[in-house]
């Protein structure tokens, strides 16, 4: 039984509608991006504040909605259910999309702020992705993780602070653990990608080579975590990612070519979501 079959038969049609358009609309990933300086700020010690939340919302609609249109042909075959959103309802999110985009760099410029240029990164991003990068093999997923990992350097940036450890370690830790994000997502494009003539993990090596690929992986960097706060080159609080990488450790198993967009689109690319919730709760009450 699919994720997608199984969601419906516990949830209610309203609730599962909500779902898939927050899904397909792009506005949970670009949540989720977002998410990302919220957990930055707060564990590098930095005052939180909506500009910089706004910023990267903005240039991750507009680069996952100018996305969903050039991956449409894929989508066809491994997501119908987006596809059909993207074709009725695209433009309407694309002119969003870059009317957000727009504005970000507008205020960055009016209010002359750090980095300011270093909006034009999400457009490069986007050409280089569109002109061939999504594929090469595994470089793809580099590239992808590459463009997360901006998230925390963008924040250091914003606040003065891009050469601090806490904002450098952030950005290692953001760009792998998106990397392994990006290769478990592939599981459920192996179809679309062998029709397209795209090349990634799971078609190489099958999906459940690419989850254990993963999961060694997510265990490797829990690790690295660990270490970096023994040594004492970050403090005890840095160890609330390792529920985040429990969290990763509990849907790899379960990525499969049969589940559903709510699982890979809600589950998967909720990781920064659940991470900021956490340690916004933390900060709250205990640290």
């Amino acid at each position: 039984m699919s994720t997608t079959t199984g969601t419906r038969d516990r949830l209610p049609a309203w609730l599962l509608g909500w779902l898939r358009f927050l899904v397909h609309s792009n506005l949970f990933i670009s949540l989720s991006a977002a998410s990302v300086v919220v957990t930055t700020t707060v564990l590098a010690g930095l005052s939180l504040e909506p500009l910089p939340f706004f910023i990267v919302f903005a240039a991750a609609m507009f680069v996952y909605t100018v996305n969903r249109f050039t991956d449409l042909e894929e989508d066809r075959e491994n997501v119908p259910r987006r596809a059909a959103f993207v074709e009725r309802y695209g433009l309407f999110w694309l002119t969003l999309g870059v009317g957000l985009y727009l504005g970000a760099i507008a205020v960055a410029v009016v209010l002359e702020l750090p980095g300011a240029g270093y909006l034009l990164l999400p457009a490069v991003v986007t050409v280089s992705y569109t002109l061939g990068i999504k594929r090469v093999f595994l470089v793809k997923n580099l590239f992808v993780g590459f463009a997360w990992a901006v998230i925390p350097l963008g924040v250091g940036v914003y606040y003065e602070r891009l050469f601090a450890l806490e904002v450098l370690f952030l950005a290692v830790h953001v760009g792998a653990m998106i990397t392994v994000a990006a290769a478990v997502f592939d599981i459920k494009d192996i179809e679309g990608d062998r029709e397209q003539g795209i090349d990634t993990l799971p078609t190489a090596v099958g999906p459940r080579r690419t989850r254990l690929a993963a999961q060694a992986a997510n265990a490797l960097v829990a690790a690295l975590v660990v270490a970096v706060v023994a040594v004492g080159v970050l403090d005890a609080r840095y160890l609330v990612l390792l529920a985040f990488h429990g969290y990763v450790g509990c849907y790899i198993p379960f990525a499969s070519r049969d589940r559903g967009p709510l699982f890979y689109g809600g589950i998967v690319d909720g990781e920064h979501v659940f991470l900021a919730a956490l340690v916004v709760v933390l900060e709250w009450t205990v640290w």
